[in-house]
């Protein structure tokens, strides 16, 4: 007789757990397709969240901008772009992230002449409900079409500046920003960062051209609370235009010029802006305003009814300046910070600041540093400070003020700190100190 044998081979690992369900099957197909048929809202919201957690990084912007609103995905977005990733700089929205930074990198590097506008314009139905702030810290200038090797040293020299005027022009903001309904800050350098050995005055020329554009787009911006225009070689000229655009902005708080080539024109230009806006705050600092601009911007400040902010270190106001801004605030009831350091200020200076801080009761900070008030302006601020219960901040440093003062200075100044912030903690608000 003949005995068969049978052999039955088992897959000890197969079980019906590693049968994906169809549901899978059906996400996994959604999101490989996803660019030729993106269906994501017609899914659950279970099954939307999973669709989206097998979505490629690399899919169009066109696809996924309007219809991915997961945080997760615009997250593994901005990781896999960028090494530094501070989401609370961005209202802790990861897409806000994403555009406002892409934005900015195409801005950055656009090349007038050479960049393809559509670059940005294609952009601007894509993230304009998303861009609320646009830093951008570099803009190019136009290729040179006539390069030549140049044996003298020309290129060093201002010279060069006024030679590459024609076409040096940047790009012009105006059809992106007044596209971006929900923009409310922007920072501008016109500069070029990092341009090493290939440096050129004319890399840092921001033209009458440039200026026009720029002052037509910011006054359309109507919903714009922070403009910044930053270490661009702007003018008296320029100055006096963008402010004549910003006069009646029905949003704009803070206006920053700081770094830049502001003389007494351009400053008496902004006393009238301040007399005549809703600016809170204005940062002059490193310009080179003199006594006749700080004496301006002091009758600016005696008519405004919204500035509590105004930086005007490292200038030359000097005392002729200096005494002005005292007498503004012997009347001005708004203004709560001020800094003067670096103005080459003396005691003249300090003997009406002295009578500012017995009348004053707005003014809480204020910056004399590295000014020469000397021993008896030191002497006539502790007069002045006697009865002050506001100041919590007063900064001497390097200002020749004798040791004991500066001593008894900020023990009244500590005292009034700790005051208001025991008030504050029986009295809490909503604001922040």
């Amino acid at each position: 007789s003949f005995y068969t044998r049978r052999c039955i081979t088992e897959d000890l690992s197969w079980s019906l757990v590693t049968v994906p369900r169809l549901t899978e099957l059906c996400l996994h197909h959604i999101a490989h397709n996803f660019e030729k048929n993106p269906i994501l809202n017609y899914l659950l919201p279970e099954h939307q969240k999973k669709a989206v957690d097998r979505l490629s990084t690399s899919l169009p912007l066109t696809v996924t901008a309007n219809i991915v609103s997961h945080e997760e995905y615009w997250k593994r977005c901005c990781m896999e772009r960028w090494q530094v990733c501070d989401v609370s700089s961005y209202g802790d929205s990861w897409k806000r992230m994403f555009f406002e930074r892409h934005l900015e990198n195409i801005l950055k590097f656009f090349i007038p002449n050479t960049t393809d506008p559509k670059q940005v314009l294609e952009l601007i139905p894509l993230c304009k409900g998303y861009v609320r702030k646009l830093e951008i810290n570099q803009f190019l200038p136009p290729l040179r079409v006539d390069q030549k090797e140049e044996s003298n040293d020309l290129s060093d020299t201002e010279d060069d500046a006024e030679i590459g005027e024609v076409y040096m022009h940047h790009y012009n903001l105006k059809d992106l920003i007044t596209a971006l309904p929900h923009l409310e800050e922007l920072h501008l350098v016109y500069g070029v960062k990092s341009c090493g050995m290939n440096f050129e005055w004319s890399l840092f020329n921001f033209t009458e051209l440039d200026c026009s554009n720029l002052a037509a787009a910011v006054k359309m911006c109507r919903n714009l609370k922070v403009f910044k225009l930053t270490q661009s070689k702007v003018d008296d000229d320029k100055i006096k235009l963008l402010a004549r655009n910003l006069q009646h902005h029905p949003c704009l708080l803070e206006l920053d010029l700081s770094h830049n080539l502001i003389r007494d024109h351009g400053a008496q230009a902004l006393g009238k802006l301040i007399s005549h806006s809703r600016l809170e705050t204005l940062n002059l600092c490193n310009n080179q305003i003199c006594h006749l601009g700080a004496q301006a911007l002091a009758q600016g400040l005696a008519e405004s009814s919204t500035l509590t902010s105004l930086n005007l270190r490292l200038n030359f106001v000097e005392d002729k300046g200096g005494e002005a801004i005292g007498r503004a605030l012997l009347t001005n009831t708004r203004l709560k910070s001020l800094h003067l350091g670096s103005n080459n200020l003396s005691e003249p200076t300090a003997a009406v600041f002295s009578q500012v801080l017995a009348q004053n009761a707005t003014l809480t900070s204020i910056n004399f540093s590295c000014n020469h008030l000397g021993l008896d302006g030191g002497k006539q601020l502790l007069e002045g400070l006697a009865n002050n219960k506001t100041l919590t901040e007063l900064d001497l440093r390097h200002a020749e003020v004798e040791q004991e003062t500066d001593f008894l200075i900020h023990e009244i100044v500590w005292a009034n700190r700790e005051a208001v912030r025991l008030a504050s903690l029986q009295h809490p608000t909503t604001e922040p100190l």
